[in-house]
């Protein structure tokens, strides 16, 4: 029998996908996650003597180049399908339990942990900087699981709203931060240039990414809401479709993958941050006929793709840790890692909610649950692609490190912790769609405030 490795690592990613959903539900039952089972089963084939290809982007530029853009596609499907997802009316009220966790917990998180990388591990302040980017947002790839359910789904609670749209939006605003690291690579002091990160990078760049975000939203919803619904069809369903409801043709994964690529594109031609332009978009495009049932298709079909891609990168992670990233793991960067998760991010968190008007437990899941995971290596590999940064092998490292221990206590935690915050009733809101829009009498949705007390 003749052996090859690449065609070895098709049987198991057609395994790995023909399990994924089965297994996800299974494991469900036991308090895990699938993170965690595909994570340890890329450690444990990777481990084997089968001459796999070794991936470390530690020691080969190639690799690193790779893991970025391929975590680059997977967060923003991720926040496509998370923008999607969001159903509750944009407004500062509606929302504001969430703006103090991107105002407040990231920085402090960015901040605490540069500043235990410079004292504790002893990095130079450019690779300190870089590491508080890479370890500051929550993943809105392996929050899946404390995230709100699909459109039309009753998985709206706070908890899972406040989480998502976090994960949504401090993906796209950890690249200033990022920004800042390669920046300050090479400079001794502050200069003119901390004032061209300011403007520039923290101000201009998401100024442009929510306008882009906005505009190809609105431009989404208008080709289907518009043109596709009134076009002719041909489309074999059209007969069983009632008359109350638009007809939509098959390719509605086409305009949602198109409209992706399209936010993320123009965004980062005008210099704006793409990871913005695409969650953005896709809660513009959602605020449009919230209750169609477009939206649950097409998060469906996003949701398709996030997961292959998933199960590729989960796979790559446990190679990772098979080829020997954490070797140059010393116990203060592990230290550091540890006091994220369990330190740092909660009490960010809770100071962040300190005035919501959620019940403690709610408060508690919200500042505990900040899963780090594909966001952080996407940063990471970023800076080390557009930068020399001094111990880079310690980054990658003590990166590992901390979205290991997050998939494993995050992945343990986040189950019970939630369904006790839902038991308790650690909330504001739990309806669906149809009890947050009001319409005219045209049919238009018209959105509404959301009472803030208390269920």
């Amino acid at each position: 029998m003749e052996y090859e490795p690449r065609i070895f690592l098709f049987v198991v990613m057609g395994l790995g996908l023909m399990a994924a959903v089965s297994l996800e539900r299974f494991l469900a039952r036991f308090w895990l996650s699938l993170p965690i089972v595909y994570v340890a089963a890329g450690f444990a084939i990777f481990s084997l003597p089968l001459d796999l290809p070794r991936i470390n982007p530690t020691y080969d530029g190639f690799d690193a180049v790779t893991l970025e853009y391929t975590t680059e596609f997977i967060v923003i499907a991720s926040l496509m399908a998370a923008g999607i997802a969001i159903d509750r009316p944009v407004s500062w009220a509606n929302w504001r339990q969430v703006w103090p966790l991107l105002l407040i917990a990231m920085p402090l998180t960015v901040a605490a942990v540069a500043l235990l990388g410079w004292w504790a591990i002893g990095l130079t302040p450019a690779s300190a900087i870089l590491l508080g980017a890479a370890l500051a947002p929550t993943d809105p790839v392996l929050a899946r699981s404390v995230q709100v359910g699909p459109p039309g789904e009753n998985k709206r609670h706070d908890v899972r709203f406040s989480l998502t749209v976090e994960a949504g939006l401090n993906d796209g605003l950890a690249f200033p931060f990022t920004y800042l690291a390669i920046a300050a690579v090479g400079m001794a002091s502050l200069g003119t240039w901390t004032l061209e990160w300011a403007w520039y990078d923290l101000g201009w760049r998401i100024l442009v990414g929510c306008a882009v975000g906005w505009a190809v939203g609105r431009l989404g919803a208008w080709w289907v809401f518009e043109r596709e619904a009134d076009a002719p069809m041909k489309d074999i369903e059209e007969e069983t479709e009632s008359a109350e409801q638009p007809k939509y043709s098959t390719s509605e994964g086409l305009i949602v993958l198109g409209t992706l690529l399209l936010a993320y594109g123009l965004a980062e031609i005008f210099a704006g941050y793409g990871f913005l332009a695409v969650f953005v978009g896709a809660v513009t495009a959602r605020q449009r006929e919230n209750r169609s049932r477009y939206h649950k298709i097409s998060h469906h079909f996003i949701d398709q793709i996030e997961q292959i891609v998933l199960v590729a990168v989960l796979f790559g992670f446990g190679a990772m840790l098979a080829s020997g990233v954490l070797q140059p793991l010393t116990w203060a960067a592990a230290l550091v890692g540890l006091a994220l998760i369990f330190v740092i991010r909660p009490l960010s968190g809770l100071l962040a909610e300190w005035r919501s008007d959620l019940p403690m437990m709610g408060t508690l899941a919200i500042a505990f649950l900040g899963v780090r995971g594909m966001g952080s290596i996407y940063y990471l590999a970023y800076g080390q692609n557009h930068a020399e940064f001094i111990q880079i092998d310690l980054l990658w490292a003590c990166v590992s490190f901390t979205i290991l221990v997050s998939i494993l206590v995050h992945g343990i935690v986040s189950g019970p912790l939630i369904s006790h915050a839902e038991r308790r009733r650690a909330h504001i809101h739990t309806g669906t769609d149809e009890e947050m829009l009001s319409h005219s009498p045209n049919g238009n949705p018209i959105a509404v405030e959301l009472p803030n007390k208390p269920c």
